[in-house]
């Protein structure tokens, strides 16, 4: 059983660099869409029982080039949602960006309930990824979960048995790249991290 972590392809949002975490005014860019089917093309020997996709439309248009080029049905959930960014939300300042580093910065220094008003903490992230993902693990079936950078950068360490925070910072998550992990005996491991293998 292998679960591949997309990240959605690069979006109008991304070259703005906005924070637009809810709605849909930001779809793919031309580039994004190349990227999805590039991604399609190099998994298309691989058997998936399912897609499943962030609600947002950056990552529906990029499950949508998935699911027509390997022929698999795909189906929206809240779980892979990209973390509320609240009164941020709309802004491309530097403030803005300076406001989310700290938060991260705090996340990754373990406080897990701090969060930017009105949006969610890294604790509010796990509570909703989670039980979705353990829905999945007691199939034998390969899945395409197509989700965000900051949540995938944030939660796959704590889900994952082989990697951790520290490992992970210095390898980014590019539009359209993956985290490939497989079930094994001792839980869900990560087998490469945007290309890279794990120690």
């Amino acid at each position: 059983m292998k679960i591949f972590f997309v990240r959605h392809g690069e979006s109008e949002a991304n070259l703005l660099r906005e924070f637009s975490n809810r709605g849909d005014q930001y779809p793919l860019t031309e580039l994004g869409r190349q990227q999805a089917n590039v991604l399609a093309r190099d998994l298309g020997g691989v058997p998936f029982h399912r897609i499943f996709t962030s609600p947002l439309l950056r990552a529906r248009e990029t499950a949508q080039i998935l699911t027509e080029r390997l022929d698999v049905p795909i189906e929206i959930t809240d779980a892979l949602r990209e973390g509320d960014v609240g009164i941020l939300e709309g802004r491309d300042d530097l403030a803005a960006w300076a406001i989310f580093g700290q938060v991260h910065n705090a996340w990754r220094a373990g406080d897990w309930d701090i969060r930017i008003k009105g949006g969610e903490s890294l604790n509010d992230l796990k509570s909703r990824f989670m039980p979705f993902i353990n829905t999945l693990t007691v199939d034998d079936s390969n899945f395409i979960l197509v989700g965000h950078g900051s949540l995938y950068r944030f939660i796959l360490p704590e889900l994952l048995v082989n990697v951790d925070a520290e490992w992970a910072a210095p390898y980014p998550i590019g539009n359209a790249d993956y985290i490939l992990a497989e079930l094994c005996p001792q839980g869900l491991t990560c087998i490469s991290w945007c290309g890279v293998t794990p120690p």
